[in-house]
């Protein structure tokens, strides 16, 4: 027994684990609180008890599995019977050590894009076994999930994706009154849509959360007959019963039917049975007296098992609790040990009626909340197939020295964040005049209430990266559900970039927001200024009126500050100017940081009818509209400092003009100072590599643009 002191901020446990008869005792601390430091030695030394616990339970499994191959060869593993309630024993029959699991699921547009992610959580979470998830998708879920799963980077994780579009002919004959509409019959396409050398699939719906290892489902195709194809759990409500109410009259089914929210698929032997042909003929037969389906494939697969019940092999309830209204479900578990898989089948979805739905509706927001970054582990003893990304972040890492005094800075650099592309329903129609102008932010939680507001001022496309955690991602969506403006504004794409490290990755979230703008040109903001009323159809004139298509300009955007936080906005240059001269307005950061925006020459400003240039002056960062091709920000600089300069310096060396705008303006709106502006004001090694990554960055400017470039140097040499 192991014990550790710390001052009553915390409690130990102990437990025991049995590896080939050794019992092994293990003393695991919980705090609730940060430990102090004087601690933190003891602290890494009972973290390192808890990994060899981790690897002991590993072990153990390993010798379980073992132990049970042997006594399958002795004759002494016994096979229980099938039934619709019993309590199958997960150790019989298991699946190998590193034996690769696949499977497939059907995800449409961007809320099945964003179920999907919570399922795919859950499964990560309890596997031990290398996984191929095989997508169908639509373009908008093929963007989304293709970009999550690059920048997850989970080990032992394959991805494929299929083309929806390419299977539409295959289903679009059959009418559905099913809300999941022409995607929710292409589960009947499978054994065409999948490689043709995949023998076996579980196939899963998106509204699917598990509650245990999949490889314990995986091992079921073991117990199959010759004769078995599918693998289907009985459906739980009383649907295919026929009544439900007068005059009922569902698709033809064994019995209560089954449900095909979760699917073994036996593909090698549907595909001898010739799988295709069958479920046409028994779609084209039923649909003659049926007219349309109303549960979309369910019912084309209880009709085709109907007519060859030989074919099913009929899974445990547990394998799919199904939370729909007036369900058996509750006879599937006693305990909640008995749970495998939940199945949110309702289109109340959360709001189900449930007597346990309270228990089941926080499992599910576990996942869904869950910080994806953990799952990124390697299996233990399964070695990894290292992907090209995944080398060339291997090799830099090597490359940086852990006793650099800016190590942190540099190591953020090349992290690899999770990123959700329109997280939220996105709808933009390009206009004819290649004129449009996207509005491209960045911001973090503490931002969020600027929204509506810029919402109100811009009615042009937004896009929008969002720095967050997993938990603060669905706090974001509820909020944007609830907010009037937010939800009927469907031309914001909203990029979820998810925390990892110390810092703020300012420069790469905002990299996110500028990669996914979808129009020629863009208006590089912050989220917490107001553009003037009218600015995006401005914008979009003075595009053409200065040839923007033709030149290499950025148009500058001259930018205010308010001290108050109930201001009357200006509703014209005039009305501004008024306020300036009264002190309820300021030109823009003034008091702290006059070079910033200085050489934006409001003097000449106030007076000018017509758009003037402007040269490049050190630590200038204009706000500003360029062509959506200009050079990204420098993801070197994480938080506080030069993060905006360092993108102006480089728009100069590639010969931008600097155009400022006579008749536009931008408000910024007063709020709390950010964490990294505290950091680099209370630490001196903090403001040491921000001077380090600058030198550094006038090297590469050099490098890059040769003499051009020595004026930057020799002008920082100047302050």
């Amino acid at each position: 027994n192991y014990c550790v002191h710390t001052r009553g901020q915390g409690c130990s446990y102990t437990v025991s684990v049995s590896v080939l008869g050794l019992t092994v005792y293990i003393s695991v601390f919980l705090s609730l609180t940060h430990f102090p430091l004087s601690d933190q030695e003891q602290v890494a030394r009972v973290l390192e008890r808890a990994v060899l616990e981790s690897r002991v339970r590993e072990m153990e499994e390993e010798n379980r599995q073992i132990r049970l191959q042997l006594n399958q060869l002795q004759g002494t593993a016994g096979q229980p019977a099938d039934g619709a309630n019993h309590t199958e024993c997960p150790r019989s029959p298991t699946v190998l050590k590193c034996e690769l699991i696949h499977v497939a699921c059907v995800c449409a547009g961007h809320n099945a894009s964003r179920d999907v992610v919570t399922l795919v959580k859950s499964i990560l979470f309890h596997r031990k076994n290398p996984l191929h998830f095989h997508f169908i998708t639509d373009a908008v879920a093929n963007q989304i999930l293709s970009s999550l799963f690059q920048s997850w980077m989970v080990p032992s994780v394959q991805v494929s994706f299929y083309d929806a579009d390419e299977l539409k002919s295959e289903v679009s004959w059959i009418p559905n009154k099913h809300y999941s509409g022409i995607y929710g019959l292409m589960k009947l396409t499978l054994t065409k849509a999948l490689p043709s050398d995949l023998t076996k699939v579980i196939v899963l719906d998106t509204d699917i959360t598990f509650a245990t290892d999949i490889a314990e489902l995986w091992a079921i195709f073991r117990k199959f007959t010759d004769k078995q194809v599918i693998g289907l759990v009985e459906n739980q409500s009383d649907w295919y019963l026929g009544n439900l109410w007068k005059n009922h009259k569902p698709w033809p089914a064994l019995g209560r039917g089954f449900n095909t929210g979760v699917i073994l698929l036996y593909l090698e032997r549907l595909r001898r049975i010739g799988w295709e042909q069958m479920w046409r003929l028994t779609a084209e037969r039923e649909l003659m007296s049926m007219l349309s389906t109303s549960l979309a494939d369910q019912d084309i697969f209880n009709a085709f098992i109907k007519q060859n019940p030989v074919l099913v092999h009929q899974l445990p309830c547990f394998w799919n609790v199904q939370l729909s209204d007036h369900t058996r479900s509750e006879q599937c578990y006693t305990e909640v040990s008995d749970l495998k898989v939940i199945h949110w089948n309702s289109p109340k979805k959360l709001r189900v009626k449930n007597k346990h739905v309270e228990f089941f509706r926080n499992l599910y927001l576990t996942f869904l909340e869950y910080d994806g970054n953990l799952l990124r582990r390697e299996l233990f003893g399964c070695p990894s197939h290292a992907t090209s990304e995944s080398v060339q972040l291997q090799g830099a890492l090597e490359e940086l020295d852990e006793d650099d005094q800016c190590y942190d800075f540099r190591r953020e650099r090349i992290t690899v964040h999770r990123v959700h592309l329109y997280f939220l329903q996105y709808e933009y129609t390009p206009t004819g005049d290649d004129t449009d102008v996207t509005l491209v932010a960045q911001l973090s939680m503490d931002r969020l209430q600027m929204l509506e507001a810029i919402c109100k001022h811009w009615e042009g496309p937004i896009s929008l990266a969002l720095y967050m955690s997993d938990a603060e991602a669905q706090q974001f969506l509820r909020y944007a559900q609830a907010s009037e403006v937010l939800k009927n504004r469907k031309n914001v794409g909203y990029h979820i970039v998810y925390k990892e490290g110390q810092f703020y990755p300012v420069n790469l979230v905002r990299n996110v927001a500028l990669r996914n703008a979808n129009t020629p040109y863009v208006f590089l903001a912050d989220v917490d200024f107001l553009p003037m009323y009218g600015l995006y159809d401005y914008l979009r004139k003075s595009v053409v009126q200065l040839d923007m298509a033709n030149t290499k300009k950025a148009l500058v955007v001259p930018a205010f500050e308010t001290l108050r936080y109930r201001l009357s906005f200006p509703k014209s240059k005039a009305e501004l100017l008024s306020m300036l001269d009264m002190g309820t307005l300021y030109t823009f950061r003034y008091h702290v940081w006059t070079k910033g925006h200085a050489p934006t020459n409001y003097a000449k400003w106030r007076t000018a009818t017509t758009p003037y240039k402007v040269e490049w002056e050190a630590d200038f960062e204009p706000y500003v509209v360029v062509k959506r091709d200009c050079p990204e920000y420098d993801q070197r600089f994480v938080g506080f400092g030069w993060n905006k300069v360092s993108h102006i310096m480089e728009l100069d060396a590639q010969e931008y003009d600097l155009m400022v705008l006579p008749n536009a303006f931008m408000i910024h709106m007063p709020h709390a100072p950010s964490f990294d502006i505290s950091k680099f004001r209370s630490s001196p090694g903090y403001r040491y590599c921000l001077q380090t990554l600058k030198e550094e960055f006038h090297q590469d400017l050099s490098r890059k643009y040769g003499a051009a470039a020595l004026k930057y140097l020799t002008a920082q040499r100047n302050i």
